[in-house]
């Protein structure tokens, strides 16, 4: 079987979220040791770090790129032989008026519930054409039974259409090194060695106004550190500067620290070294820093909204996003419960086999295998 794949998720040089999630599973169908071969559609051509041809996998290149899945890419699919027997997009965007069965991937639907953060001309594509794609899609993978319940009841298709499958974790290799330690990254940082840790875009989303304020009403007592900080990792997005502005308002500037960018080693150390990990959002697709976080051995307090239950499993402290004082509650009792903090730990550990890019691969390649043959 001859499957088409999007591929310009991937075909860039940072990666996060849908990029993340397209990369890996290209690398996955490479290694792929089966009868399909894969034919990987591009606007550009494909940078180093993408997977090499092979017999089983090869790139097409497409241009012009502006209007690619409305015009370009469904032309080509018409009249390119040999033709995929299906095509897969991990993006809303499906080709338009294709007569090759379609399969896309939708990691949420946050468009539709904050479309505030989203500019214009992006929430119009992202409206039209996701409702063009799911209306017409063979099959939709949705990455969380949270999106899939999410897509039913926003565009009202049929359950059976709509498979779960979800995101795997990458194996992570730890290795100190006498260039990154945590004595290193205090002096750098101005970090004390106790800190509550949050890793995420800041947009409104994320919830971190209210994760400050739960922060600001922890007061120092018996079994707690006096010197306790909370470090903020993730780059500025939508509506930001209010979150900025959060900690001088409360007076707890100097204990509030914001790390715009960071190495992938200092993170891995920022994990390691947390008392914990919060994440407080208001909604998530899946919630794969859950899952990070526990494969670095650090307990995890996070919402009981949306996809996370599905992430975090029986392994977290859970939380009601919108409660102040039960966030702060919740920070409260792992600072000073170690004992609690290590139970965490081990069901982390646990918890985070239940997900990996392997399993994932040969579940989407089920879902087109499928798709292919209606």
């Amino acid at each position: 079987m001859l499957i088409g794949i999007d591929g310009n998720e991937a075909n860039t040089l940072k990666r996060l979220g849908v990029g993340e999630y397209a990369y890996e599973l290209l690398t996955q169908f490479s290694n792929a040791k089966d009868l399909n071969k894969f034919l990987i559609y591009l606007k550009n051509e494909p940078l180093p770090s993408l997977p090499n041809s092979s017999n089983n996998l090869n790139y097409r290149v497409l241009k012009p790129g502006k209007f690619w899945t409305q015009w370009r890419l469904p032309i080509d699919l018409y009249i390119h032989k040999p033709r995929p027997d299906v095509f897969f997009t991990p993006t809303h965007y499906a080709p338009r008026f294709s007569s090759v069965p379609t399969v896309i991937a939708i990691m949420d639907l946050a468009y539709l519930y904050f479309p505030e953060m989203f500019k214009k001309t992006d929430l119009y594509k992202l409206k039209n054409w996701t409702s063009y794609a799911v209306n017409n899609a063979k099959s939709i993978i949705a990455i969380s039974l949270s999106t899939k319940n999410d897509i039913i009841k926003e565009y009202h298709i049929p359950e059976e259409r709509i498979i779960v499958v979800y995101p795997g974790i990458k194996p992570t290799v730890y290795q100190e090194s006498q260039s990154c330690t945590m004595d290193i990254l205090q002096s750098k940082y101005k970090i004390s060695k106790n800190f509550i840790l949050f890793v995420g875009t800041l947009q409104p989303r994320k919830n971190i106004a209210r994760l400050i304020e739960a922060f600001a009403k922890i007061q120092p007592q018996e079994k707690m550190p006096h010197d306790l900080q909370l470090v903020i990792v993730g780059k500025k997005g939508w509506l930001y500067e209010d979150i900025i502005k959060k900690p001088i308002e409360l007076g707890i500037e100097e204990k509030v620290k914001f790390l715009d960018f960071v190495t992938d080693e200092e993170l891995n150390i920022f994990y390691k070294e947390a008392i914990c990990f919060v994440l407080p959002s208001l909604y998530e697709g899946f919630g794969l820093p859950v899952l990070e976080a526990m494969q670095h051995g650090c307990p995890v307090i996070t919402s009981n909204t949306s996809s996370l239950p599905e992430a975090g499993g029986g392994a977290v402290l859970y939380i009601n996003p919108e409660d102040i004082d039960d966030i702060a509650e919740k920070m409260n009792t792992l600072i000073k419960d170690k004992q609690l903090r290590q139970q965490l730990i081990e069901k982390g550990k646990k918890q985070i086999l239940k997900f990996s890019w392997e399993k994932t691969s040969k579940e989407t390649l089920k879902v087109l295998e499928k798709a292919a043959k209606r």
